[in-house]
């Protein structure tokens, strides 16, 4: 590979010579401007503004204009006499974990090649070194006209230097987040969960930019005479998401099937497994939420209104059951204590005669129709009080 820059690394008072020598490509495709009528190539020439004259690269310059529109001229000579130490140099200020740069600073990529045999041992030290702290280390280089920020870390065998923008250089996220209040539910945490365990993981190297390769192909087929255009499918362009937990399960499925998952056999599970917890997300990665909808009205919903004319009917119906079960009750307990005055009376009765017959059987001789008397007249007091006690148990029957 060829080299950018050659320098050297500043590691302290040791010395490392290196070159710089580019970590990426771009395999993007560049079209040329071409006249729509012969198809003739547009060219940029460099005029100049004063005299009207197309200039050479031998004869361009650097200046700065001001605001006002004014030009001032700057040299080579001017630049080389500014006091920069790292003109040629990359000078390692400290080392820092990894984590602690911001990804946003990341710039283009460089490898650092160990410049001729006497810089292998202090390459390899300095390589191993980083290898064994886990850190980075943070350098000042000059490249191209301007001092720059970069980082060293070990890629394989390799250190490479990632340029880092200045921190002055990131600009504050003001105003881009949402500025609604949005509140996600755990559900949808656990739904999003599932969706990046199903998507799973990519080998980098097998990523590759289909579209370059669609216009590769189409050049050559054109360049061929064989090509014929299509009508290009297009994809709808993604509208505002109305519901979230039903999106999120679709693209669930939508994953397992491209990766070959029976997503159909999974649902079932999937659904009692956030479906049947609290929705916290503590008792698993649960993965589809089936969405319950409430039942429309008239299709035998619990909730659904009955109509007026059945309501009253039914009413109606249930007053006239109530009465008939009372009506029913009561007259079973009418029956019911008849019956047992009944059985009281005729108990009263025998014992009545009974001890009429014994007050008979001691009488004495003379005293016999004392006797007799007295015994007719228990007999009637107790066919009295028989039939008294028999007229309440009547009447309430006949109630």
């Amino acid at each position: 590979m060829r080299s950018i820059w050659n320098g050297a690394i500043s590691f302290g008072l040791v010395s490392i010579p290196i070159k710089l020598v580019n970590a990426t490509e771009s395999h993007s495709i560049s079209f040329r401007q071409i006249h729509l009528a012969d198809g003739g190539r547009i060219r940029y020439r460099k005029v100049c503004e004063t005299d009207g004259e197309e200039v050479s690269a031998a004869e361009i310059g650097k200046g700065y204009e001001e605001a006002d529109g004014s030009i001032i001229p700057i040299t080579d000579e001017d630049l080389a006499q500014l006091p920069i130490s790292t003109a040629r140099t990359i000078e390692i200020m400290s080392f820092v974990p990894a984590d602690e740069i911001d990804p946003l600073q990341m710039d283009a990529a460089y490898y650092l090649a160990a410049n001729g045999a006497t810089a292998a041992k202090p390459y390899t030290l300095l390589r191993e070194a980083l290898k064994r702290s886990r850190k980075v280390a943070i350098a000042k280089f000059a490249l191209r006209g301007r001092e720059r920020l970069g980082m060293l870390r070990v890629v394989d065998d390799v250190i490479a230097m990632h340029g880092l923008l200045w921190p002055d250089e990131i600009r504050v996220p003001e105003g881009v987040a949402p500025d609604a209040d949005v509140t996600v539910r755990d559900a949808e945490l656990d739904l999003a969960d599932a969706l990046m365990a199903t998507l799973g993981e990519v080998e980098m190297s097998s990523l590759h930019d289909d579209y370059r390769e669609a216009v590769e192909s189409m050049i050559a087929a054109k360049a061929g005479g064989a090509f014929e255009p299509s009508e290009a499918v297009v994809e709808p362009a993604g509208g505002q998401v109305i519901d979230l937990m039903a999106a999120l399960e679709r693209s669930v499925r939508a994953a397992k099937e491209s990766r070959g998952e029976d997503a159909g056999a999974d649902a079932d599970a999937d659904a009692d497994a956030v479906g049947g917890g609290t929705g916290t997300g503590s008792g698993g990665a649960a993965e589809v939420t089936p969405i319950r909808r409430k039942a429309a009205a008239g299709r035998g919903s619990a909730n659904a209104p009955k109509a007026v004319g059945g309501k009253k009917s039914t009413a109606s119906s249930a007053g006239k059951a109530a009465s008939g079960a009372a009506s029913t009750k009561k007259s079973t307990a009418t029956g019911k204590s008849a019956a047992t005055s009944r059985k009281t009376t005729k108990t009263a009765a025998k014992t009545t005669a009974k001890t009429a017959r014994s007050s008979t059987k001691s009488a004495k001789p003379g005293a016999s129709g004392a006797a007799k008397s007295t015994a007719a007249s228990a007999k009637k007091s107790s066919a009295t009080a028989a039939k008294k006690a028999a007229a309440p148990a009547r009447k309430r029957s006949s109630a």
